[in-house]
């Protein structure tokens, strides 16, 4: 989203943000390395903390937020067939879709207008029946919300969001892991609890970097990187 003075927290969040996502995408290209899973649960929360940052700005910043919305569901659809190669065996949705339902709620959430309200419900009710199709399930939908309603409160608050992000991770999954001694499952849960917090705190103390900025191109780093990773696996094979 357009700002007119950049925040380079903002992106450097961002850009950690993409770096976790590859790292955990490594995952795929043909080696065995579980335990980028860790570093993997850092990057949806992340993302989810820029979009509630972006519209923790208020009024005057969220003039962009339908052109912000917009962005998503194109960049949803045209990274759907190259997630899909990359990742055959997928049983959901990629993240954008999510992303968007969850941008819905949580503007639904701060503005005061019927139109926001009546969409954010929408989006929460297709969110409800669809949540097995939606990467991060219905949780992962009440995110963003999840973040922004905590943004300016003290960092003990972030274990809200924390909860949230462990709930949307397949905390089933990860508990049946912790029982048989995993220690990839055990570090994974912690990350998930305390990323919100890990976001805030680089937000709150790293006002002075300068990172190149993320602007709108970097939409197509999503449906980019899987091509990279796609050909880097067929490579290696």
């Amino acid at each position: 989203m357009h700002m007119t003075h950049r925040d380079g927290a903002l992106d450097l969040l961002k850009w950690l943000a993409l770096l976790s996502m590859v790292l955990d995408h490594l995952r795929y290209v043909g080696y065995s390395v579980d335990w980028l899973y860790v570093p993997g649960r850092l990057a949806f929360p992340w993302f989810c903390l820029a979009m509630a940052a972006n519209l923790a700005r208020g009024p005057v910043a969220t003039t962009g937020q339908w052109r912000y919305l917009g962005w998503l569901v194109l960049f949803s659809a045209v990274s759907e067939i190259p997630y899909r190669l990359f990742i055959a065996d997928a049983d959901t949705l990629n993240v954008l879709p999510t992303l968007a339902l969850g941008l819905l709620v949580a503007r639904g959430w701060q503005a005061p207008g019927l139109q926001a309200r009546v969409l954010a419900v929408t989006a929460m009710a297709v969110a409800l029946l669809f949540s097995a199709q939606l990467m991060f399930g219905v949780f992962g939908v009440l995110l963003p919300l999840a973040t922004l309603l905590v943004y300016r409160k003290p960092w003990y608050f972030a274990l809200v969001p924390g909860l949230v992000c462990l709930a949307a991770n397949q905390w089933s999954v990860l508990y049946h892991s912790i029982r048989l001694g995993s220690t990839v499952a055990m570090v994974a849960v912690a990350t998930c609890l305390i990323a919100p917090w890990l976001g805030l705190f680089l937000l709150r103390h790293a006002k002075g970097v300068k990172p190149p900025p993320m602007r709108r191109w970097a939409y197509a780093l999503y449906p980019g990187h899987f091509l990279l990773l796609l050909a880097l696996r067929q490579m290696l094979a």
